[in-house]
């Protein structure tokens, strides 16, 4: 296990990392997220003993990585592929590694067949093509059989195949009761891959959640309403009937309607009062992506200057040691045709009612 503790960086006057401390579980893959310049990097080479904190610790197994005996067995990592002598082979590299540890040069053969290079072993590395580079990365990390693996971005550059088996690569170290931490920029392959997620901004925690609270928590579930032919009367009269009832409607570039704050069954006896034909009613939730976007839309340093998600959240407050759930942007007054934020999280039309004697788990 992983366990951080009030972590703090600063490089002179900048912080990096402000007050972080969250865990991380055997048995499921963890993913770290956050916009570049949030202080991943960073909390991983802490974790790693690579950087000392300013204040606050973290440990592994309840120890530094420092006090950790012989670390290549019990931690492995991948933080930089391109962190190998070009000269030498991906054989010699593994070896040399091997060696320092005390870890027989058998493995080495054995953890270049699990990575696919085995074909390639005696070619030297500066040669390699990113992807090739990240498997080597990745044989390097899995060189001690160890029980702790961190990996930084390790899909970069690798084809579908190689995608596919580096998620399935990470299911199965969770499965083995393994601690696996993943940084990631890939909304997508996050989604397939991760069970849970800690994510940060600005140095600071955001969130830390199973995927699907996650989702939940920083998104609102809308339906999609698609009526007969493209005669306007009939999604006017639609719509009419729709935010007569207190729903919110936005159309879709398609000619959809996504609606929110209102179930199904409601829509359809509204659609049906109005004598309106539907020929498309259908439940929709928010990816990853979305959530993700809408929570750390206000932690973004780095932004292209024709920003359309600029205006969905205030800046994040400075100073503080961690922040609750992003504010609600403003609705627009009319609907807007194209690209329109996510409805506010916590209006569920979809969720069940609360029973009584129910708790609801705060997941800020």
């Amino acid at each position: 296990m992983i366990e951080a503790f009030g972590l703090t960086k600063r490089y002179g006057a900048k912080t990096a990392v402000h007050n972080l401390s969250f865990q991380v579980r055997p048995g499921v893959v963890t993913g770290f997220l956050g916009p570049n310049g949030s202080g991943k990097s960073t909390t991983m080479r802490m974790i790693l003993g690579l950087d000392r904190p300013t204040s606050g610790q973290v440990t592994i197994g309840g120890h530094p990585f420092r006090q950790l005996p012989n670390a290549p067995r019990q931690v492995g990592a991948l933080l930089d592929a391109k962190a190998v002598h070009g000269g030498r082979s991906a054989r010699s590299h593994l070896l040399s590694l091997a060696q320092l540890a005390g870890i027989p040069a058998q493995r080495v053969d054995e953890v270049l067949g699990v990575v696919g290079l085995q074909d390639v072993a005696k070619q030297r590395s500066k040669g390699f093509s990113l992807g090739m580079g990240q498997r080597l990365g990745i044989a390097a990390a899995l060189l001690g059989d160890p029980q702790v693996l961190l990996f930084d971005e390790p899909v970069n550059g690798l084809d579908p195949e190689g995608i596919l088996w580096v998620r399935n690569l990470m299911k199965k170290l969770a499965s083995e009761g393994r601690t696996v931490f993943v940084s990631s920029h890939l909304m997508s392959e996050m989604a397939l891959t991760a069970d849970h997620l800690i994510v940060i901004g600005r140095g600071q925690l955001l969130a830390d959640m199973s995927v699907t609270d996650f989702i939940s928590a920083n998104s609102a579930d809308f339906a999609r309403v698609r009526v007969p032919g493209t005669d306007p009367a009939e999604r006017e009269k639609l719509t009419a009937a729709l935010t007569g009832a207190g729903g919110q409607v936005l159309s879709e570039p398609d000619g959809a309607l996504r609606v929110t704050g209102l179930p199904l069954p409601r829509i359809s006896d509204l659609a049906h009062g109005a004598d309106v034909r539907l020929w498309e009613l259908s439940p929709h939730q928010a990816s990853l992506e979305e959530a993700y976007m809408r929570l750390t839309q206000g932690a973004v340093d780095y932004r292209s200057t024709d920003d359309r998600l600029a205006h969905l959240q205030p800046p994040v407050p400075q100073g503080r040691p961690g922040y609750g759930a992003p504010q609600e942007p403003i609705a627009p007054e009319v609907p807007q045709q194209g690209w329109y934020a996510p409805p506010p999280p916590g209006q569920n039309p979809y969720a069940s009612a609360p029973q009584p004697g129910d708790t609801t788990k705060d997941v800020r």
